[in-house]
């Protein structure tokens, strides 16, 4: 069943213990500022105010004392868009208490193949999330048997390591 922005929003702020995410795209950059897109790839710093609203969201949450977690599937060579996703967003998003996972497919099968981008959380409610060609964000959808991705995210994170684990011996390549 299709939601709005506005009851997909509130999934964000009614969630009691966990919110997960499952990203498998190498570009989001049609859901992204390309502003802040042109400055990374130019070596210019990242402007305080990149993202702040969704950090400002996350320690809200996490100080709350709910996780706010997510694992990206990649490949490497990352797409200038990934490094950017990962260099500035990431970064920055994991001072407000938000943890990354990196599931590299690089010399491994995926094991979530086919899986769409996913929000779930509570292990109850999972909105399954449509994107554009560009990445560009076209809405979500909430998803029935909620059991069925928390298998999917069981799975996704024994495949996955820590993003600053994973950034440091990867990071930009």
């Amino acid at each position: 069943m299709t939601i709005s922005t506005d009851e997909f929003g509130k999934l964000f702020t009614t969630f009691e213990r966990e919110a997960f995410r499952l990203e498998g795209l190498d570009d989001y950059s049609g859901s992204s500022d390309p502003e802040m897109i042109r400055a990374f790839l130019a070596g210019e710093p990242q402007p305080a105010e990149y993202n702040q609203q969704w950090v400002e969201d996350v320690r809200r949450s996490t100080a709350a004392g709910r996780r706010v977690y997510r694992v990206h599937v990649v490949a490497r060579p990352l797409t200038d868009y990934l490094r950017f996703e990962l260099g500035w967003g990431y970064t920055k998003n994991q001072t407000a208490g938000e943890e990354f996972f990196i599931l590299d497919t690089t010399d491994l099968g995926n094991p979530v193949s086919g899986v769409p981008d996913f929000w779930m959380f509570d292990e109850s409610q999972v909105a399954s999330m449509n994107y554009g060609e560009r990445g560009e964000f076209l809405g979500a959808e909430l998803r029935p048997d909620p059991e069925e991705w928390v298998g999917v995210r069981d799975t996704a994170m024994r495949h996955a390591v820590p993003f600053p684990e994973w950034w440091e011996r990867h990071g930009g390549k």
